[in-house]
């Protein structure tokens, strides 16, 4: 039989082994992920447990928020602005007081009210942990420039005193709460006031002192300001601290100090302008008197004291324009301080004023119609008239700037105060381990494919034989709940693991191949890399010929690792001539006609004995005297000893690793083979991942390594 029929005899006594490829599919990359769930089980432990130690470890923070309302409607500009603000997209006047709030004409008052600068943090792992921090608030807190930048704390010593501790652990003062304490410093003085204090005695906490612009920046990063809904004029405004009073107080020392001085500007624009008006008003007046008594001497002296009805109308009609026309003019001056000039509602005051203009233009072309007499009375009525509208529109100006003044009416008013917050908004707990445990998921996920990445072999059958032309015989599994090692007769001990039946099918292709062909007797196990299980394979290979009934010869011929389990001697001892075959065989294995040759005592010219003719001479005195001849082999891909092997047996398997060795490895170990031996070669692919569908189905499974047997139920002890 020629060697390509030899080859296509054992393809043929292959198991069928279903085809894959290297492409993951979503089903094969969740069973990947499922094979490692212990893996992923762990991420989830650790991420769960990281999330709940920092949930723990952040301090509770407690929420407090305040309302406030803008009347957006005070004056003419406050209408014009909600009039056309929707529409022209304008900035409400919320804006502005949101910017005055945060302004530093605010906060700084708030930090030196309420004592910001000035902190006393607690310390300590195990407290924090379990929120059993104790509190010190300080009313008064001096450091010493020359000692700003060391570490200095305070320890409670009872629930009202309390001592302050250099760095050095040096205690500097005692003091009691309530009490100014001071002591001398590094050529200065330590001041120190605890308005009140909440702790166990030992709890320590690090005292530090901001300055202003850094406490009204820590202030305003905590500040959240915001108007409620567009164009409503509502704000709020809210504050996070760690104790709940405090965070109240302060955002209604915010909203108090904001009101006042709300107020006072308000009172200084109206003191400003009922200044300017009180000092305007005698020089409206004279010229009032002055063109009542024109009037008076003029009529005394044409002795007239009545005009006449067209005059009067013509009077009234008049006046009535000059006070639309000053009314128009105000608006105007109110609108330019918003608009500019060409904006849409200046044009239209301007428009109106042209308006009226035109209208009293026309009524003075009119007069002009009249008798002289009626002209100059008219003249003259019309002057007097005027400066009495400009006179009795400041009256009435002034007494409404009186009024605002001592009333102090802002165009700001608090809705609702501040009040402590029973429970903390922050942190919120079950979101923070829900991200934490979601995070290691993924990060569990990617260390399962990183490692996938890492041995990103050869995985498909169909590959290798297409490419190398050379059949694999089988795939042998790997299963997490065992451990495999060198010695183990696992076909023994598990008959009926998927292992056993994989093992079964070399013997099965050699058995079917040997039919055909008498000189498949020995048979060399060969791996391409240390620990890809070829020693495991060629024992259990072994014991599998020697359970159907053939009598076997495993032999160790791995020299370079000489392991003596039963004997101590073996195959180096034959091949030096110092002890027989007999003298070292091992037949206590417990399987009938099941020999070993241990490799024996450790030789470092393992190659030489192999090179010459002694191991030769030795296999073909043994051949006689056993069917089968299993030899274990050093990986090829280090050592030359299989390549000596290799001419003297009639098949040799070469052991993959599964997902570990490239193509081309695999290639190059084939073609170092070839330019030693022409016998036939095949390929078993070991520790193979688990997949759907690779069981027998004949009552045998991957979760359990005993037989599962179909309809079979195991009964209850009664």
């Amino acid at each position: 039989m020629t060697e390509k029929e030899e080859k296509q005899v054992i393809s043929q006594a292959t198991i069928q082994i279903p085809q894959d490829n290297n492409t993951i599919t979503l089903l094969e990359a969740l069973q990947i992920l499922w094979d490692k769930k212990w893996i992923l089980f762990l991420f989830l432990l650790v991420g769960a447990l990281v999330g709940f130690s920092i949930a723990n470890w952040i301090r509770p923070q407690f929420t407090s928020d305040i309302l406030l309302q803008v009347d957006a409607k005070g004056g003419k500009s406050g209408r014009a602005i909600g009039d056309m603000g929707a529409l022209l997209d304008v900035a409400s006047p919320a804006d502005a007081e949101i910017e005055l709030i945060r302004s530093r004409m605010v906060l700084s008052y708030v930090v030196e009210a309420e004592r910001l600068c000035f902190n006393a943090t607690p310390i300590g792992a195990v407290d924090r942990f379990t929120h059993k921090e104790g509190r010190m608030d300080l009313d008064s807190l001096y450091i010493p420039i020359m000692a700003q930048m060391e570490t200095w704390r305070a320890r409670v010593t009872s629930p009202e005193t309390y001592e302050v501790l250099t760095q050095d652990d040096q205690v500097l003062l005692t003091g009691k709460v309530g009490d100014m304490n001071r002591a001398s410093y590094a050529g200065d003085t330590l001041n120190i006031r605890v308005s009140q204090m909440f702790a166990l005695p030992g709890q320590m906490f690090v005292l530090s002192q901001w300055n202003e612009l850094g406490a009204i920046s820590a202030l305003k990063m905590g500040l959240r300001i915001s108007e409620k809904g567009k164009q409503t004029g509502i704000i709020e405004a809210s504050f996070s601290h760690r104790y709940p009073d405090r965070a109240a107080s302060i955002l209604n020392t915010i909203a108090k100090t904001y009101l006042r001085q709300n107020v006072e500007m308000r009172s200084a624009e109206a003191e400003k302008t009922l200044e300017f008006l009180e000092k305007q008003l005698p020089g409206v007046k004279a010229k009032l008197d002055s063109a009542e008594k024109v009037l008076a001497d003029y009529r005394y002296s044409i002795g007239s004291v009545d005009l006449t009805g067209e005059t009067q109308a013509h009077l009234q009609k008049e006046s009535q324009l000059q006070s639309q026309l000053l009314q128009l003019e105000q608006q105007r001056q109110q609108a330019t301080r918003l608009f500019k000039e060409e904006h849409p509602n200046v044009q239209t005051i301007i428009k109106q004023q042209n308006k009226l203009k035109a209208e009293l233009a026309k009524l003075k072309k009119n007069a002009e119609k009249m008798p002289l007499t009626q002209q100059e009375v008219l003249r003259l009525k019309e002057d007097a008239a005027v400066n009495n509208e400009i006179y009795t529109s400041m009256l009435n100006r002034v007494q409404q700037l009186r009024i605002v003044r001592a009333g102090e009416v802002g165009n700001v008013r608090i809705v609702d105060f501040a009040r402590a917050a029973p429970l903390p908004s922050k942190p919120k707990k079950l979101n923070i381990i829900i991200c934490s445990v979601a995070a290691s998921l993924m990060l569990g996920v990617l260390f399962v494919f990183l490692l996938r990445m890492m041995h990103n072999g050869v995985r498909s059958v169909t590959q290798i034989e297409r490419e190398t032309n050379t059949s694999v015989l089988a795939r042998i599994p790997e299963h997490p709940n065992k451990i495999r090692n060198k010695g183990q007769i696992f076909v023994q001990k598990y008959p009926d693991d998927t292992i056993s039946e994989s093992i079964r099918s070399v013997l099965t292709a050699v058995d079917f191949s040997f039919s055909v062909n008498k000189e498949h007797q020995v048979i060399m196990v060969a791996g391409l890399i240390p620990h890809v299980g070829k020693s495991f394979v060629s024992l259990n290979l072994a014991a599998s010929f020697g359970l159907v009934g053939k009598k076997v010869l495993y032999i160790d011929a791995d020299m370079r690792k000489a392991v003596c389990r039963y004997t101590h001697e073996g195959l180096t001892d034959v091949l030096m001539g110092r002890r027989t075959f007999d003298d070292v065989v091992y037949r206590g294995s417990g399987i009938k006609d099941f020999d070993i040759l241990e490799s024996g005592s450790f030789n470092m010219a393992a190659f030489e004995l192999l090179r010459g003719d002694m191991f030769k001479n030795l296999l073909e005195e043994l051949r006689p005297q056993y069917d089968k001849i299993i030899i274990d082999t050093p990986p090829i891909s280090l050592l030359a000893d299989a390549y000596m092997i290799a001419p003297l047996v009639d098949l040799s398997l070469i052991v993959l690793h599964y997902g570990v060795h490239s193509m081309e490895a695999i290639k190059e170990a084939l073609q170092n083979m070839n330019r030693y031996t022409d016998k036939p070669k095949a390929f078993i692919f070991n520790h193979c991942e688990h997949r759907n569908g690779y069981g027998y189905g004949y009552g045998y499974g991957y979760n359990a390594y005993g037989r599962k047997s179909r309809g079979t139920k195991k009964k209850s002890k009664k």
